[in-house]
């Protein structure tokens, strides 16, 4: 019996991970490092490591493009950090702090902040502007059959 696998990309040490599809929620972890390649928390991204999360992990990623002095970012944070732990094994959640990354924030054109942008095999799919409520995102994930 042959199962599919699933290339993920460690959060901790950036090695690429082949995981079984069936296995995916029962806490793999990284071949080179031996910490947990799907936390249940989102995964930092930084002008060094965004696209090897876009483009190599292959579960869709979903994006917070965000920044520390905006209100609505601070109280979406917690909502965001929830999902992703409901979410886990399905999408990688990650978030891009636009301060500290301005490069990302011009090269994806964010105008506004929170915006979610949801990536596909190296490719936004959609996104969204504005800090939602759970429901509301939830809805919107299932939009794209997550």
């Amino acid at each position: 019996m042959s199962s599919t696998s699933l290339e993920l990309v460690c959060p901790h040490c950036e090695t690429i991970n082949r995981v079984p599809s069936t296995r995916v929620n029962d806490g793999a972890q990284c071949g080179k490092c031996g910490q947990a390649v799907l936390p249940s928390l989102p995964v930092v991204l930084t002008a060094r490591n965004f696209e090897r999360f876009i483009t190599r992990d292959q579960l869709p990623v979903l994006v917070d493009f965000w920044a520390p002095w905006c209100g609505p970012c601070k109280m979406f944070a917690p909502v965001f950090a929830q999902q992703a732990g409901i979410y886990a094994g399905r999408i990688r959640f990650a978030k891009v702090d636009t301060e500290a990354e301005p490069s990302l924030g011009a090269r994806y054109n964010i105008r506004s902040i929170p915006t979610l942008a949801l990536f596909k095999q190296g490719r936004e799919q959609d996104r969204v502007s504005g800090a939602l409520p759970p429901a509301q995102l939830q809805a919107w994930l299932a939009r794209h059959g997550l």
